[in-house]
């Protein structure tokens, strides 16, 4: 039985919590707020997600609280014509072995810290926000900003982007700024005009420009993404902005999609930030997870999804280090190296989704609608097997 701590108390962090404390180590999550608490908003989960969230235990409570959407649907923003749709009802469930669905962040966020308060394998520490470590060839040795040490066998660094234990792995300095500014509101249903209750996730792309819509809680609320390529150089997160200044960011948004703008209030702003992909996240004891080891941009819709595997295979791979023979460190460095090119490809590939697919003007708009148009619905699940049928 070993001794894990766990460097953030996100969805990553809790999900490997579980992963691992299921295969019988006691796991304690150090997490910096000093109530474990999630922000944000909807979030998408595509199979792999569930796939993972299944292994967890815990897809069936996960998809009580979510919405099972009818489909994908790309929109052209400025004039309003449906370029594409991929459904993601029977076919596609059957295809890939579980439901695409929408959910509140904090729905999901509270089914896994649920499952953790109710394992006796897991502590959930507050107000611990990890500093610093020190390893060798006995242990860790985690020291707190408040100045408090914990020791373990290993530590996982789910300490987000700006990760503390990254900083010290990695060394590569602040994250990368994309020059994306994304606006976020949740509005009640009932405000939404019945025609425009779309049961899908709907994506309006225009010059620089992208909107993003869907049901979450149940279909209670609407979640507003409204994304501008607007150059900008510094990091925010969570900052409120007037309605009149988010309306004004998108001039050009046709009218059905206008309507659903309108709606959104105590609008807030982050820019959105990842990192270039490395070939490391491992040294010995020490290792990464999620957002701390390959945070990408939301494009794909794959930052959660690429966490929860990733907790997945670590519980797996530290379940069987002592029946094979291997060391802590071996079966980390196995992690590293099973999860570096899938999580590498999609960092790339939601960077790629911005430029290519979101935000073209032009002819190059005109041309990226006749692609999109010209697929059959085959060809558009064959384009995201390699994502939503999870790790195979």
């Amino acid at each position: 039985m070993a001794k894990i701590l766990i460097a953030g108390g996100g969805i990553g962090g809790l999900a490997a919590a579980i992963s691992i404390a299921r295969h019988g180590h006691l796991v304690t999550v150090l997490e910096r707020s000093d109530v474990f608490g999630e922000v944000g908003a909807g979030i998408q989960l595509g199979p792999n997600a569930f796939h993972a969230l299944d292994r967890l235990g815990v897809g069936g409570a996960a998809l009580e609280k979510a919405v099972l959407i009818d489909e994908l649907r790309f929109m052209d923003g400025t004039t309003g014509e449906r370029v594409a749709a991929m459904p993601l009802t029977g076919p596609y469930r059957e295809r890939f072995g579980n439901p695409y669905a929408v959910v509140h962040r904090g729905d999901l966020f509270q089914t896994l810290l649920d499952t953790c308060r109710e394992h006796p394998g897991v502590t959930l520490l507050g107000d611990n926000a990890v500093a610093s470590y020190e390893q060798d060839a006995d242990g860790v040795t985690v020291t707190t900003e408040t100045g408090r040490v914990f020791t373990a066998d290993a530590l996982i660094g789910a300490d987000g982007i700006r990760s503390a234990v990254r900083a010290q792995l990695v060394g590569d300095g602040e994250p990368r700024v994309s020059g994306h500014t994304i606006y976020r509101s949740v509005i009640p249903m009932e405000r939404v005009p019945e025609e425009l209750r779309w049961n899908c996730v709907a994506l309006w792309a225009g010059p620089k420009w992208h909107f993003v819509h869907y049901p979450i809680a149940s279909g209670k609320y609407l979640n507003l993404a409204a994304t501008r390529d607007d150059a900008a150089s510094e990091a925010v997160a969570g900052l409120p902005v007037p309605t009149d200044r988010v309306l004004a960011e998108f001039p050009e948004l046709g009218d059905a999609a206008r309507q659903l703008l309108d709606l959104g209030e105590d609008w807030r702003a982050w820019v959105l930030c990842d990192r270039d992909p490395v070939e490391r996240w491992t040294d010995g004891r020490v290792t990464l997870l999620g957002d701390a080891a390959h945070p990408m941009l939301q494009y794909a819709a794959q930052g959660a999804c690429m966490a929860l595997e990733d907790a997945v295979l670590l519980g797996d791979l530290l379940a069987g280090a002592e029946a094979a023979g291997e060391t802590i460190g071996q079966r980390l460095e196995k992690y590293n190296a099973e999860r570096r090119e899938r999580t590498a490809r999609t960092q790339l590939v939601a960077r790629e989704m911005g430029r290519q697919l979101y935000h073209p003007a032009g002819e190059e708009a005109v041309a990226r609608n006749e692609m999109l148009s010209s697929f059959s619905v085959e060809d558009l699940y064959d384009k995201v097997d390699w994502l939503h049928a999870g790790v195979r």
